[in-house]
């Protein structure tokens, strides 16, 4: 007895001295790197648990915190706002972002989130070229990182989308790099630098793109393990150009011609795998985590969102390029193991938005969805309002949003309200139509819950329209083919959030998080300022 007493003794002290050896983690990470996957559903971490393996999603599950109910608190959820909000720590009503493009009644013209047109690309004579965070009105939770540590800090943001890379990037950034398929090569703009540095023109040079594209895109495992998802060949998923049926193999070779080139990467796995060779060539020739102060490469993984629009989110398609997408993540965080320890480097993953299954799929279901025709809507509206004040009044209808020609209306002396609430009352009898609330409300009323609360969110007064419209739930405007997103149900709110890696514990936490939350939970862990703009609120089971 005296000798198990002893061993156990033994053991525990050895234990103790062991834990007491082990180093702290250091006060700040030498690297933070923000993963956004555009249109990534909350549920494709269980749907696809079986066949993931163990180093990349998995690893961030188990050896990370798992915010589990973590919401957009807006509207709509598209790709340019939701990349803004989750670096802005605030929603459109704030940041100005409202959509990917919207029409402004100043210059009578669609503005593009990441336009400026004061600037030129860097590697590409295209307009591809011509961005910057311009209209983005406050700063990002990577200004503020840069702006604590005297610009020492070291960001850039890198995605296949130009919007991805800008807007995570933020108005201080290094740099910003986002892909040409016109030529197959990343890009940057005038705005960061006059040419791109060296290591880029190397990594351009290899052509990954044209080599990722020479071959076709076949199932990673065999067809019959792809059980998650519904048949491959149906009616609900669109086609390549080129295409007679929606089914594997993908012969990308010979579909390149007919879909716009190199830009055929976009809508494959391989514009992630690309991505990720990116995120690994900056990390090593910029040196970043190495620099002293704490360095953030924010990566975005667009293909996802892709796929989805073409094929939905019940395809063999999109299950098997996360299946991909899997393997890409392990491998980058092999990588940041090796060039900087786990303990070393923050990882949060999160998704710009998620995405509703195929109305036409769910509607053979026998569940209630629909699609609504905005070109139609826009088209009776015009002609009710010239009957009603002999001039349609309408300058444009986009992003769910009517846009009131107020020059017209104040040179017949019209009252804005009445028109807006004509439009409003006449818009509403329509088919697929939930809900339709004016401009002047949005700035009169304070909504605090409910679908007009994510609208007024979305609303921002220099910018939005005058009637604002909410569908149905699983209503679209949309081909019948493939998905979309953009509305304030579940089912495009919902995204995972994962922290990993430095100073996170393992666990989950089915408590209420929103978007807004992930700026002020890094602003608190990194002891910095909020973004200037911040609504959100640190995360408590994170920031303890």
């Amino acid at each position: 007895m005296r000798l198990i007493l002893s061993i156990l003794l033994t053991v525990l002290t050895f234990n103790l001295s062991a834990r007491k050896a082990l180093p702290p983690p250091p006060a700040k990470p030498k690297l933070v790197v923000g993963i956004v996957v555009d249109q990534m559903r909350y549920d494709y971490i269980y749907r696809y648990w079986d066949k993931f393996g163990s180093d990349g999603f998995k690893r961030l599950v188990n050896e990370g915190f798992f915010c589990r109910n973590t919401n957009y608190n807006y509207v709509p959820t598209y790709t340019g706002p939701g990349h803004a909000s989750i670096y802005t720590g605030t929603t459109p009503a704030v940041h100005g972002i409202i959509a990917n493009e919207w029409y402004d009644n100043k210059t009578n013209r669609y503005i593009y989130c990441a336009e400026d047109n004061s600037v030129s690309g860097v590697g590409s004579t295209s307009n591809e070229g011509k961005r910057s965070p311009l209209n983005n009105f406050t700063s990002t939770i990577t200004d503020e990182l840069r702006i604590s540590s005297n610009m020492k800090s070291k960001v850039i943001g890198i995605a296949l989308k130009d919007r991805s890379a800008i807007m995570p990037a933020g108005h201080t950034a290094n740099a910003a790099y986002w892909y040409d398929g016109g030529n197959g090569n990343f890009i940057s703009s005038t705005y960061y630098m006059k040419e791109l540095p060296a290591w880029l023109a190397e990594f351009n040079k290899k052509e990954l793109a044209k080599k990722y594209l020479s071959q076709p895109w076949n199932l990673l495992l065999s067809a019959d393990q792809y059980s998650e998802s519904i048949a491959d060949d149906n009616k609900y998923e669109g086609l390549l150009k080129g295409e007679s049926k929606p089914v594997f193999p993908h012969d990308l070779p010979g579909l390149m011609a007919a879909n716009n080139g190199l830009n055929l990467i976009r809508n494959t796995p391989f514009g992630n795998s690309l991505t990720k060779d990116l995120a690994i060539e900056v990390i090593k020739n910029e040196n970043m985590g190495k620099s002293g102060a704490t360095d953030f490469l924010a990566v975005s993984f667009s293909s996802p969102d892709y796929i989805g629009h073409t094929w939905g989110p019940n395809s063999v398609e999109q299950e098997d390029d996360y299946l991909r997408l899997d393997k890409d993540l392990a491998e980058l965080l092999k990588f940041l193991d090796t060039q900087l320890g786990k303990d070393n480097v923050l990882v949060f993953l999160t998704a710009d938005h998620a995405a509703p299954e195929v109305p036409s799929y769910l509607i053979d279901l026998k569940i209630p969805a629909g699609y609504v025709n905005e070109g139609k809507m826009n088209w009776e509206l015009k002609n009710y309002l010239k009957q009603v004040y002999g001039d349609s009044l309408v300058l444009s209808m986009s992003n769910q949003q009517v846009f009131l020609n107020h020059k017209v209306i104040d040179e017949k002396k019209l009252d804005l309200s009445k028109v807006q609430d004509d439009a409003a009352s006449f818009i509403r009898k329509m088919e697929g139509v939930s809900e339709v609330v004016t401009g002047l409300t949005m700035n009169n009323t304070s909504f605090t819950e409910g679908s007009r609360y994510l609208m007024q969110k979305g609303y921002h007064a220099q910018r939005s329209g005058d009637v604002l419209i909410n569908y149905l739930p699983s209503w679209v405007d949309y081909q019948r083919t493939g998905t979309t997103h953009g509305s304030p149900y579940s089912y495009d709110t919902h995204v995972p959030l994962i922290f990993y890696g430095w100073n996170i514990k393992p666990g989950s936490s089915s408590e209420q998080v929103y978007i807004t939350d992930v700026a002020a939970t890094l602003a608190m862990m990194l002891n910095i300022q909020f973004p200037n703009g911040c609504t959100g609120r640190p995360i408590p089971f994170l920031v303890k």
